[in-house]
């Protein structure tokens, strides 16, 4: 039988980044998520736009490995079907869907969700934005040059769960992201894994704009949240910005090439280290459904 069958999945935008979000809390998905070279297939398979659902990513609800370290398991899958450790965006979309959908006990309003990368809590703010406060920056540098695509550039990096590096222009717009998104994604800096490109334009203390050539989809999306949280942490320390923005207080806003605003609430300590992360994502659910027979057949044949 077709794992897929007769399964309700939900579609939820956040900032302009799409996933599809299914519940394997039954476990009938454990030996597809086991078996990473069908599950690419599927994945990619339903992230097609054009031929597929279409979405940035497939993330499945599991129970956690351990009990009592989460409430909830996420394993979320890129464009192309490669597993990621973290994805901000997604996990925001995933804590929505969870809240929202009776995955936790009724009345739930916030959640401690299992990643590849620890233990991501979630929780609803405002509006239709979800809070996710993730694990603190690794393997910061700041700083140093590299050329790609025939450019020399300055350059930030930092891991929040996966790789980012970020570089800054004055004109946002007139980016060739693809290229340079492409080369900088590659660069042998960051080999063997690479990292995702963030390019960002700062229109003001606490305020950036950000596009970002993004691995697993491998090519320009909408907005990431990790790359929002590191691009901010980033550009504070670039450019000095001091309180309220480094303490917690008020939040490093970042508006995305998808016309939404991410917000970036950090505490940087007196030793300069990070302290506290959380991310505020904008989550619409966008619709409920059920696989057609026709989908089903072609998940069957690719994942076979």
């Amino acid at each position: 039988m077709n794992p897929f069958e007769g399964v309700t999945f939900h579609k939820l935008s956040a900032a302009g980044n799409d996933f599809l979000c299914f519940s394997n809390l039954d476990g009938r998905f454990d030996p597809l998520i086991a078996d990473l070279t069908r599950i690419a297939r599927i994945s990619h398979a339903l992230c097609r736009r054009g031929h597929g659902v279409g979405a940035d990513g497939v993330i499945f609800a599991c129970h956690p490995e351990v009990p009592d370290t989460a409430d909830i398991s996420a394993r979320i899958f890129e464009w192309d079907g490669s597993e990621v450790e973290l994805c901000g965006n997604g996990t925001a979309s995933f804590a929505r869907w969870a809240l929202s959908d009776g995955l936790l006990p009724k009345g739930a309003s916030e959640l401690r969700i299992l990643t590849p990368a620890g233990v991501v809590t979630g929780k609803s703010v405002d509006d239709n934005y979800i809070c996710v406060c993730v694990p603190l920056p690794v393997n910061m540098c700041r700083d140093f040059e590299i050329t790609a695509a025939d450019q020399t550039l300055r350059c930030d990096f930092a891991i929040t769960g996966i790789p980012h590096v970020v570089t800054y222009v004055d004109d946002l717009a007139s980016v060739d992201v693809p290229t340079i998104g492409y080369a900088l994604r590659h660069h042998k800096q960051f080999a063997p894994r690479g990292a995702n490109a963030n390019f960002i334009q700062v229109l003001g203390e606490g305020y950036i704009a950000m596009r970002t050539f993004e691995f697993g989809v491998e090519g320009e999306t909408l907005a990431c949240g990790t790359g929002s949280a590191a691009s901010a942490i980033l550009s504070a320390f670039r450019f000095g910005w001091g309180e309220p923005y480094t303490n917690g207080e008020t939040p490093v806003r970042v508006l995305t090439s998808g016309g939404k605003e991410l917000r970036v609430f950090f505490a940087i300590d007196d030793a300069g280290d990070v302290r506290d992360l959380c991310l505020e994502s904008p989550v619409d659910i966008v619709y409920t459904g059920m696989l057609s027979p026709d989908m089903l057949t072609e998940l069957h044949r690719v994942g076979n």
